[in-house]
């Protein structure tokens, strides 16, 4: 779970390094002046002394502040004794020293107005919890696994495949957080930029390296210090790029761009691909030298549509729904997804992964008018919003009652499986026996073209709740 803007005070780069495992946006402040002056401009959610402020320092920076705002205050400090005072001064939370850094995902949990319970039950285990790897299924399961077994090594490269929307990101910062996670975290988007662009954001340059080289430029490498360069989607990489990083990977030494000092690469170097690098080098857009020399211990994520991970569907529906900030309003007031929804989101073929997932379910919140997510809201094709009509969707059924409704959803569910009476018997959730009896009962068969279009028009979302 991320914040949008946390602010640190004080001079320790762990506790800074910790921050940025929490927030899409860290300021760091040397002192209370200038923290004053951030939080004044950034609006941030969470503030974290780090242990050179005493409490009554704290309570200085309470009593300036705004009396409006709704800061989330958190002091590290070193003594157990003091963690009353801290308390007392205004703080809302005491970490006690490094020993006690984890308790800060429970901490953003609780801002973001989400149950610890509630969200522990959807990972694995206590470290799943900690990098945001939602998921229980086997194959969940067997990335932890290697996620777990790179981290403990001091496997450098370390590569990471898996097709996009699969948490390609997440899985390196897992491995970063388990392995060193005080120091610098670094990500560079390999296809994003052009290839001189690339090369100066990686290794720095030199002033009048090039016509634009008008100052000194520290690049990537260097500032990772001994952390993470996290490489994403590097099978985007120039040709001649991969053999300066590959001299990198082998040599731990690098040169600026324009220069001629031989610098120390101390950092883990983390590399993504969407793509199958062996047919990339097959095919002579990547190096083989590299790929052999990346491909030590890979840490493979499987996609969302394969049968090893599509348990995982509804644990990552759940998760989003509940951890999702897309419409504060409705926060807590829609509480679940119906069994029809659920079914439809398993059958759908994923291209996008959990990160089209994680958008399905952040629409179906912006659609939904109930405490439910029903079928109504689940809409894969975004093509379906340039449909207009001046006529409410519920009076598309002219006959607005019980019976009528459940006459639409059963012929709906037998047209959307081509009559195949045991799979509409599954999605609707009843039995055989049960659907043969109501069809029976409702006289369902179609007719002719005009009761063929009737039976297509869409079904109010109060009728399809299960």
């Amino acid at each position: 779970m991320m914040l949008n803007v946390i602010v640190t005070i004080g001079k320790d780069s762990q506790v800074l390094q910790l921050a940025r495992q929490f927030g899409r946006e860290v300021f760091a402040a040397d002192d209370i002046t200038e923290a004053l002056d951030i939080v004044q401009r950034t609006n941030p959610e969470l503030i974290i002394f780090d242990n050179h402020f005493n409490h009554i320092n704290i309570k200085k920076f309470v009593n300036a502040l705004d009396k409006k705002s709704n800061l989330c205050i958190v002091s590290i400090g070193n003594d157990i004794n003091s963690s009353q005072a801290f308390l007392d001064a205004g703080a809302n939370y005491c970490i006690q020293g490094e020993k006690e850094y984890h308790k800060l995902n429970e901490i953003v949990n609780k801002i973001k107005g989400i149950a610890v319970d509630n969200v522990n039950s959807f990972f694995a285990d206590e470290f799943a919890a900690s990098v945001m790897m939602v998921g229980k299924s086997k194959a969940a399961l067997h990335s932890l696994k290697m996620i777990k077994i790179v981290a403990a090594s001091q496997c450098n490269p370390v590569l990471i495949i898996g097709e996009t929307g699969t948490g390609k990101e997440v899985a390196a910062r897992a491995v970063h957080n388990l392995r060193c996670s005080n120091q610098p975290f670094v990500a560079l988007n390999c296809a994003a930029m052009t290839a001189n662009l690339l090369e100066s954001e990686l290794f720095g340059h030199v002033k009048g390296s090039f016509t634009s080289a008008d100052r000194e430029k520290t690049g990537l490498i260097e500032l990772a210090a001994c952390g993470t360069v996290f490489l994403d989607e590097i099978s985007e990489m120039p040709l001649d790029l991969q053999a300066k990083l590959l001299r990198v990977i082998q040599e731990k030494k690098f040169r600026k761009v324009g220069g001629t000092e031989e610098i120390e690469c101390k950092a883990t170097i983390m590399a993504s691909s969407n793509r199958n690098l062996m047919l990339e080098v097959q095919a002579k857009r990547f190096r083989a030298d590299l790929y052999y020399r990346l491909d030590i211990c890979p840490v493979a994520l499987a996609t969302l549509s394969s049968p090893q991970r599509r348990d995982d569907i509804p644990v990552l529906a759940e998760y989003f729904l509940k951890t999702s900030q897309i419409c504060p309003q409705k926060t807590g007031k829609i509480t679940s997804i119906t069994k029809m929804a659920i079914e439809a989101l398993q059958r759908h073929d994923w291209a996008g992964n959990v990160r089209q997932l994680k958008n399905i379910i952040d629409r179906a919140i912006l659609l939904e008018n109930t405490d439910k997510i029903g079928l109504d809201s689940i809409v894969f094709d975004s093509s379906r919003f340039e449909e207009c009509s001046d006529e409410p969707l519920a009076e598309t059924i002219k006959d607005f009652s019980l019976e009528k409704a459940e006459k639409q959803l059963i012929a709906r569910a037998l047209q959307e499986t081509n009559w195949q009476k045991t799979k509409a018997a599954d999605l609707l959730g009843i039995s055989r026996a049960t659907l043969y009896a109501k069809v029976k009962q409702h006289s369902i068969e179609i007719k002719d073209e005009e009761e063929s279009e009737q039976l297509q028009q869409p079904i109010p979302s109060e009728c399809i709740k299960s």
